[in-house]
């Protein structure tokens, strides 16, 4: 169960933790501003979530020290090694998962009359370039995304070749417990906390 959040309005408090998290860092990149915010966001068809779209317009637009491994992305960029014959990015197409998809377990269980090849991997495709904006990597294919269209609206997720998790849910049923969203995920970050649950 996803929690709901309020992605239209920007809450003082998680402004105020995003702060103390990014300002006092000296390699953080100076927020974009508003005109560069609402031009992307006119460009891509879409409204980004807050707190996001506050962060980025009046805190910080990346962090060469994370989060994630690689540093938080400017506003306008993709990872070095996210390749250049990659599908384009639609990010006002919803975002397709609603629950984590273990994909690698699914394709050894499908019947191949069922989905074929082409099908499944048009699925996955659709996870890696709809409805969200790529916030970062940790290497090895693993991107976080900022999910910016559809129903998990405001929540981060992690995509690599295995599969889509989110992070930031129920404690006893998530892989990645922690507070859901933007600024939950950079405070769980800055309190060098793991991504993952505790086996």
């Amino acid at each position: 169960m996803m929690t709901r959040m309020n992605t239209e309005i920007c809450d003082p408090t998680e402004l105020a933790a995003l702060r103390e998290v990014f300002t006092s860092r000296p390699e953080a990149i100076p927020p974009a501003g508003w005109t560069v915010v609402r031009s992307f966001e006119a460009e891509h068809g879409i409204v980004l979530p807050e707190p996001y779209r506050t962060f980025v317009a009046e805190i910080c637009d990346g962090l060469r020290a994370g989060p994630p491994y690689y540093g938080l992305l400017p506003l306008v960029q993709t990872p070095s090694d996210w390749g250049p014959d990659r599908p384009e990015r639609l990010l006002a197409e919803p975002f397709p998962l609603t629950a984590s998809w273990l994909w690698e377990e699914e394709e050894s269980e499908e019947d191949e009359e069922t989905v074929s090849g082409q099908e499944l991997e048009e699925r996955i495709d659709s996870v890696f370039d709809h409805g969200s904006l790529l916030l970062g990597t940790d290497g090895c294919g693993m991107y976080w995304h900022l999910i910016v269209s559809g129903p998990q609206r405001g929540h981060v997720w992690l995509i690599d070749e295995n599969g889509a998790v989110p992070f930031g849910t129920r404690p006893d049923t998530s892989l990645m417990p922690g507070t859901p969203g933007f600024a939950g995920w950079a405070t769980h970050w800055a309190q060098g906390r793991s991504w993952f649950a505790e086996a």
